[in-house]
């Protein structure tokens, strides 16, 4: 931390070229707003909210905003809330990693612009969180995360249901036809039923681990569930923190977010089994830094790292089960030896100094289990290279169905979203249940902006008989809710002319989860044929953001932020 001295509503005078009648003025406009002279002499604490109507997981901010607020005033600070770009998750399109980096570039610029001395970071839908920390990093001003919380699951026929891992599942059945039209709008309205982030660690309760981990909330709060008492309390004292840091100037995300928090990070992510769109959001964060995410250095920690968490969409838990068994603090302890130790956090102390309070509550072992007795020895996600993805690919292996993971089949290939959907279900499609679903064109550069549309459906003809999974592979995403044996973000994508735009239908493809590799079996003089064939995608958007992210998107193993925004290593 240092000792620097709060400027309040000093900070950033607007130029006129009087400073004083910039300050005059600005004082003026303010106390329009009813504030007395003696609060807006006060050090700022920004708070700013990804409340929108168009984000059912962050509806619950009002009441959160209003405990970070008592957190701030209680310390001797003025709060004040200010709105960036909200991300709601299926409420977007393309997607809404495409717009990620915008609402990033509107944290940075409005943290940096406007007077705050520290600020509130809240979000918790998938692409919030990687944004507020990407344009916190940027922005450089001292800053703390309070996430929305896990929803609570609903009930259904007797099974508890949960957003959205349980909504695939459902889906699959309906789509197999084992489950009717009456019961599939039946789950619709069970599945998602209070406030806050998917109920399994989908991608929004993976950063919101990996947060915390980084060090930029405070201990115990990653997934206490939207609805609890606690998350009142943690957004509560999370101001106060906010509060501490305008004060004293620090920390900032600068000194938090280094190589070994990184590192710690992806432990985490692995010891969860954590969603695969975390690798691209890390990825991102750690650019701002400067730093890169080696793709072997992650596998060499994947191989050493166990799987302690018995949750979905792998496993038969839900968040609200996590956090009553211990949260990430029980992670933590069962990974402590091969962690970072030195690392800080907002509070200022080390992970040590954290691990080594005694626990309040024992750790619910059936939900987090130790390091002797794992849910699997080897990490949840491992990354891929290889003819097919000769800059990297990522599988969640602990997600897939295990007799697939050492798989060759026949290449049934779709060349876009519209050619997939016009065809995954044509009774006349020629696939079989050993063959492997390749989708093209759905890369960050795409039309379709990556989406998580990895998870190709099971053709409808095999679902009907029976097949649950098939190896599928693509330059897109998939949902941390979601399973199966599913190859993503192979690099370089479709419309840079990697490998994977070379594939034909019946083509050998090899899957070798234990060597890491995913290859095309085809000799290069034909691959060179077909590269000589390959004509690039020129058409670009005629204007606007769209035009810009296709000209500056980086590749998912530069964490798709943008060139311009990236710190070279």
């Amino acid at each position: 931390m240092t000792d620097k001295k709060p400027a309040g509503l000093d900070n950033g005078l607007t130029n006129y070229g009087d400073r004083d009648f910039a300050r005059y003025l600005r004082r003026s406009f303010a106390s329009s707003m009813g504030y007395t002279g003696a609060s807006l002499d006060k050090p700022i604490v920004g708070i700013c909210t990804t409340e929108s109507g168009f984000n059912n997981c962050h509806r619950h901010f009002p009441e959160m905003i209003e405990a970070v607020k008592r957190g701030v005033l209680a310390a001797g600070a003025l709060p004040v809330t200010f709105p960036v770009i909200s991300l709601g998750e299926v409420f977007l399109s393309p997607t809404s990693l495409v717009y990620r980096n915008l609402m990033a570039m509107s944290v940075e610029e409005m943290i940096r612009a406007q007077p705050m001395d520290s600020v509130v970071l809240m979000g918790g839908c998938d692409k919030t969180v990687p944004a507020l920390l990407m344009g916190a990093y940027s922005a450089g001003k001292p800053a703390a995360l309070v996430v929305a919380g896990p929803m609570m699951t609903g009930r259904h026929k007797g099974e508890r249901l949960g957003a959205c891992t349980d909504c695939r599942r459902f889906w699959s059945k309906y789509r197999a036809g084992d489950v009717d039209k009456q019961e599939i709008d039946q789950v619709e309205g069970r599945l998602a039923v209070t406030s806050g982030t998917c109920a399994v660690m989908g991608t929004a309760s993976t950063m919101a681990l990996l947060a915390e981990t980084l060090g930029m909330m405070l201990p115990h709060t990653a997934a206490i569930p939207a609805v609890h008492a606690d998350r009142l309390r943690a957004s509560e004292e999370t101001g106060t923190l906010a509060a501490q840091m305008a004060m004293t100037g620090g920390p900032r995300p600068e000194s938090l977010i280094t190589r070994a928090s990184i590192e710690n990070a992806l432990r985490v992510l692995l010891a969860v089994s954590g969603s695969t769109n975390a690798i691209v959001h890390l990825a991102a964060i750690a650019g701002r830094a400067g730093i890169d995410i080696d793709l072997a250095d992650f596998n060499r920690l994947s191989d050493e790292t166990p799987v302690l968490v018995d949750l979905k969409p792998v496993g038969n838990g839900y968040m609200e089960d996590f956090h009553a068994a211990g949260g990430l603090e029980g992670v933590l302890r069962g990974i402590e030896d091969k962690l970072n130790l030195e690392c800080r956090d907002v509070t200022g102390q080390t992970l040590g100094e954290r691990l080594a309070r005694p626990l309040s509550d024992p750790i619910d072992r059936a939900v987090i289990r130790t390091a002797d007795n794992p849910v699997d020895p080897l990490g949840g996600l491992i990354a891929l290279t290889g003819t097919l993805a000769p800059e990297g690919a990522i599988l969640k292996r602990a997600a897939a169905t295990p007799a697939l993971l050492e798989h060759e089949g026949r290449a049934v290939v779709f060349s876009s979203l519209e050619d997939l959907a016009a065809r995954i279900d044509d009774p006349t499609l020629d696939v079989a249940a050993d063959d492997i679903l390749v989708l093209q064109n759905a890369g960050p550069r795409s039309a379709s902006g990556m989406p998580e549309a990895g998870y190709l459906p099971i053709p409808k003809k095999l679902a009907a008989k029976g097949v649950k999974d098939m190896v599928r592979i693509s330059d897109a995403r998939m949902s941390g809710t979601a399973f199966g044996t599913i190859v993503l973000h192979v690099t370089p994508e479709t419309d840079l002319g990697g490998p994977l735009a070379l594939v034909r239908n019946g083509d050998r493809i090899r899957l070798s989860a234990s060597e890491k590799r995913i290859d095309l079996l085809v000799h290069e003089e034909e691959l060179a044929r077909r590269r000589k064939e390959f004509s690039p995608n020129t058409t670009e958007p005629a204007r606007g953001y769209a035009l810009l992210y296709r000209r500056h998107v980086l590749p998912a193993t530069k964490g798709c932020d943008f060139d311009f925004l990236r710190v070279s290593a």
